[in-house]
């Protein structure tokens, strides 16, 4: 007799429609991170999303200097688990260390990295946490032995359109590590960073613009 994996039940609220990511996302073998297997994550700080959508986790990096008082309000404001951003770029040094601790210190599930932070500044951090670091890796350029020797939990690749094949080429290398990945927007390219290796996607979603079209459209019609 086939061995039938059961349907979950599913059970949904009349007022909230979700925002689903892609299905492919799912395929994912996901990553384990003390107790709790996260395949997707949402790349967003905007918590309207955060608190609409079907991911596992939150991606919560953005293009300012990291702040303790936007950590806070996401982990607060979120039902499912954060990763925070706390530079590694711009910021660095001590203040890369206090915002890794204060955001430990909230709740958060782990910590992201900025690909320019030196090997001894990301040693450094993670020493002051007991939360998984996770480095952001752009180009093959990168020392990955010298960054996992340095503390590194998870690597992040995030290499744009040579994302897929970055992922390849280090689970080539290293069997073993823990890699979270951008797949970019559609189910074949997910699909494709998943089978290069990726355990776990970020997903950028929809901004709430753009998802306001569709339902501004219909609220016109009616």
């Amino acid at each position: 007799m086939a061995d039938l994996k059961p349907t979950p039940p599913k059970v949904d609220s009349s007022l909230r429609h979700l925002l689903h990511l892609p299905s492919a996302c799912f395929q994912a073998s996901g990553i384990v991170v003390n107790g709790r297997r996260i395949k997707s994550l949402v790349f967003t700080t905007d918590l309207a999303i955060i608190r609409n959508c079907d991911a596992d986790a939150v991606f919560a990096v953005y293009p300012f200097t990291p702040q303790s008082a936007i950590s806070h309000a996401l982990i607060n404001g979120s039902y499912i688990p954060v990763f925070c951003g706390c530079g590694g770029g711009t910021t660095k040094g001590l203040r890369t260390l206090s915002l890794a601790q204060d955001a430990e210190g909230q709740g958060a599930m782990g910590i992201v990295l900025n690909a320019p932070i030196s090997d001894l500044n990301l040693l450094a951090v993670t020493k002051v946490v007991d939360i998984p670091v996770i480095i952001t890796v752009v180009s093959e350029e990168t020392d990955i032995a010298a960054r996992l020797a340095s503390g590194a939990s998870i690597l992040n690749v995030a290499a744009g359109p040579g994302t897929a094949a970055l992922v390849q080429k280090i689970r080539r290398d290293f069997p073993e590590v823990p890699i979270i990945a951008s797949g970019g927007n559609t189910e074949e390219s997910i699909q494709a960073t998943i089978a290069a290796g990726a355990n776990a996607i970020t997903f950028t979603p929809p901004s709430t613009a753009e998802l306001f079209k569709s339902m501004m459209a219909k609220y016109r019609e009616s």
